[in-house]
């Protein structure tokens, strides 16, 4: 079981995808997105594998949710350093979550 004191060290911001690449060199098909969380933390990298159900139109300056404080991550030939949080839908395709009224970037989940 996690406790309340594992939850308080996930650092979950609300960032705008900025920057949409189809990434090649996955295994399984995924984009690359640029996330800008504001000044505090900048635009950080992400791999996410939402290919199936979301394209470029429906990704750009989309809100999302993701963790920023765990280490960055090398797939292929890209630098991931958030994760996107997202969960299956009916089909087993990802749906991203985000926030349900215009909430500003880099602003805390909790």
């Amino acid at each position: 079981m996690a406790t309340i004191d594992d939850f308080h060290k996930l650092d979950l911001r609300v960032g705008e995808v900025v920057r949409i690449e189809p990434f090649l060199g996955a295994r399984k098909p995924a984009w690359k997105l640029w996330v800008d969380f504001g000044p505090e933390l900048g635009v950080k990298q992400s791999s996410a594998q939402v290919v199936a159900r979301y394209g470029p139109a429906q990704l750009l300056h989309r809100k999302v949710v993701a963790v920023v404080n765990f280490p960055p991550r090398q797939i292929a030939d890209f630098m991931s350093e958030v994760l996107v949080m997202g969960a299956d839908d009916a089909d087993g395709r990802v749906a991203l979550l985000r926030p349900d009224s215009d909430t500003p970037l880099g602003a805390k989940i909790y």
